[in-house]
């Protein structure tokens, strides 16, 4: 498949090399960059709206959408807590520039019972090219944004639901399950990386309350003031990717274009990975004979975690003596230590397990109706902690229902400069 048409190439080129385009003329360049990237499903730069010029932003569409999804406002404390008031467009500052011509503001609100977002609501997207999901599916969200400060939500499907039962839950009006789909945040478990998240069951992760497929790019963004001046903020854009590629089971994020490796060492350690551990050990443990210490025969055998491990990429001799031998082998998505009795394996540890790219061997959550599934949103999602979240500008959100290559989001992450 060509990374970017020829045409675009052109246009792209243009809006670099001759000084004299003026800014508008270089951001239409920009624009045709993203909506002839093959696989665009939906691309919002906030300067196109409804007709009318002074309705809701929209998206750039292929020909043939059955929609240019329209973003309503809204605030989730009040729809699901019935606390705080209704959210508006006035509710997000717009910055006038960006990488299209144009950004919205996701500000950092004081009010706990005041968490505005955009978002399409699911009767509207269900079963249209944005809503990505089951088998055999990829997608790339592609995120123009200057973080402020937090590491949540920057855009997709994914409702975390308001069942979990904590302190912020106690009073709460409107209670639903999970249904999480796809979505780009901006770090979670590191802080400013492009995360990816995705998720076959629309719920938790290896017995754990919280979803935990998600990979970390090897880059962090920096925190810039939201208020900062203009030439600061121009020079500030950072373009977030997450891409979920089927065919290789792998989940990566990628910051400016680039994605990185990255490890977590010592997982049993970390306090959400450890479950993700945990569930590695297990699946090892239910391939031996007998019962094995440390083993639960009631762990969810789909909850197993185990990235395909063939012939390790590297072994090390960790120690050997009287007919014991330890073995670091690294292998693509883990790293084991594996002790050996006289040339047969005894025992093994998961000691290292990559957060980017991340493994994931399942289809993407498919709700059953559109009751049932969660909205697309921007610049937050629904859940039950209702922490502020993602703070900063936001200039561009675009999805595709592929996985894009590196090369293809470089160009993307080009488009970052000031406008």
């Amino acid at each position: 498949m060509k990374q970017i048409h020829e045409t675009v190439l052109v246009a792209l080129l243009a809006a670099w090399m001759v000084p004299q385009l003026s800014v508008a003329e270089e951001a239409s360049a920009s624009r045709s960059v993203v909506t002839e990237t093959p696989g665009l499903v939906a691309f919002w730069d906030f300067v196109q709206r409804e007709p009318d010029g002074g309705g809701r932003f929209t998206a750039h569409v292929p020909a043939g959408s059955p929609t240019d999804y329209p973003l309503d406002a809204a605030n989730y404390a009040k729809d699901y807590w019935g606390t705080g008031r209704e959210a508006t467009y006035a509710d997000f500052p717009q910055l006038g520039r960006g990488p299209f011509g144009n950004a919205i503001r996701i500000v950092k609100e004081s009010d706990p019972n005041f968490r505005p977002f955009l978002y399409i609501p699911r009767t509207r997207l269900h079963d249209t090219p944005l809503d990505i999901k089951g088998a055999g599916k990829s997608v790339t969200v592609v995120v123009w944004a200057i973080r402020e400060s937090g590491n949540h939500a920057l855009a997709g499907i994914w409702h975390e639901g308001t069942d979990l039962k904590q302190k912020s839950t106690a009073s709460i009006a409107k209670v639903e399950r999970g249904q999480r789909q796809y979505a780009l945040f901006a770090g979670l478990n590191k802080q400013g990386s492009a995360c990816g998240h995705v998720s076959e069951n629309g719920a938790s992760s290896f017995q754990n309350k919280y979803a935990l497929h998600k990979c970390n790019s090897a880059g962090q963004s920096p925190a810039v003031p939201a208020d900062s001046p203009a030439e600061k903020l121009d020079a500030s854009w950072q373009c977030f990717a997450m891409t979920f590629d089927d065919d290789k089971d792998e989940l990566t994020g990628w910051l400016n274009g680039v994605s990185g490796d990255r490890w977590l060492e010592n997982p049993k350690k970390d306090g959400l990975i450890s479950y993700a551990y945990n569930a590695y050990m297990q699946g090892h443990f239910a391939k031996l004979p007998g019962k094995q210490a440390g083993e639960d025969p009631t762990f969810p055998k789909d909850q197993y975690y185990n990235p395909p491990e063939g012939e390790p990429l590297s072994v090390k001799v960790v120690r050997e003596s009287d007919g014991q031998r330890v073995e670091l082998r690294e292998h693509h998505f883990t790293k084991i230590e594996v002790t050996l009795q006289d040339g047969k394996e005894v025992a093994r540890d998961l000691v290292a397990l990559r957060l980017n790219p991340w493994w994931y061997p399942h289809g993407i959550y498919t709700p059953k109706d559109d009751q049932s599934g969660g909205p697309f949103t921007i610049g937050r999602v629904i859940h039950s902690s209702r922490s502020v979240g993602f703070t900063g500008w936001i200039g561009g959100v675009a999805v595709f229902d592929r996985a894009l290559s590196g090369n293809e989001l470089q160009t993307l992450a080009a488009l970052s400069g000031a406008r």
